[in-house]
């Protein structure tokens, strides 16, 4: 009943705020490859279709990182990411991660 309750609370909490908080959040990628990172993308998982380019007119080079901030106000944390290098060396790379709470992601061959 306490659940039930709580719930019940939160809902018309959220309703009562109007709008529900955005996450903000941050991931570092890491590149311990030896082909320069030239995309990288995410969608909430689910969806059907990549969204932008995180990196815009950026890369990742061998050996290096970059910290991507990100801000959501779909409220979802678990992502799948898709990397594309240059080169021709690897192949794209696609994995889902909870975002929120992972932080850093090392990427190797």
């Amino acid at each position: 009943m306490k659940t039930v309750l709580r719930i019940a609370a939160l809902m018309a909490l959220t309703a009562w705020s109007g709008t529900a908080a955005a996450n903000t959040f941050s991931l570092t990628i890491v590149n311990k490859t030896r082909s320069v990172v030239e995309a990288f993308y995410t969608s909430p998982v689910g969806e059907d279709d990549w969204e932008e380019d995180m990196l815009g007119d950026e890369v990742i080079a061998p050996g290096k990182q970059k910290t991507i901030r990100f801000k959501d106000d779909r409220n979802v944390c678990k992502y799948d990411m898709r990397f594309e290098f240059g080169g021709g060396d690897l192949e794209p790379l696609e994995d889902t991660q909870n975002l929120c709470d992972l932080g850093t992601y090392t990427i190797t061959e």
